[in-house]
Order: structure tokens, then C-alpha cells, then sequence
């Protein structure tokens, strides 16, 4: 997977940071996903960020 299509999911509360990818000529706004967190313990919601 080349690194230039990779995106930075983070954790506003706990600052983790999941890397993942997204076709960018379908979807056009920001991705919100529900991942695990480690810190918490339960699943909450992951927000693209900046590099």
C-alpha cells in the first residue's frame, strides 16, 4: 500500500491513531469510523486528521 493514499484516524480523547485508506475519487468528505480503543476499552469513534 503506497504511503501517499494512507489517512491518520485519531481519538480526540485518548490521541490514537489508526491508519487506514480511502478512495478518493468517491468519497468526499471526512471519515468517521467506530474503532477499538485500547486506552478505554470499548469502541468509539475514530475522526480523520492530518498526516
Amino acid at each position: 500500500m503506497s504511503q501517499d493514499k494512507l489517512i491518520q484516524l485519531r481519538n480526540k480523547s485518548t490521541g490514537e491513531v489508526y491508519w487506514s485508506s480511502k478512495n478518493r475519487k468517491t468519497v468526499e468528505k471526512k471519515l468517521e469510523l467506530k474503532k477499538y480503543s485500547a486506552k478505554l476499552r470499548k469502541h468509539v469513534v475514530f475522526k480523520e486528521g492530518k498526516k
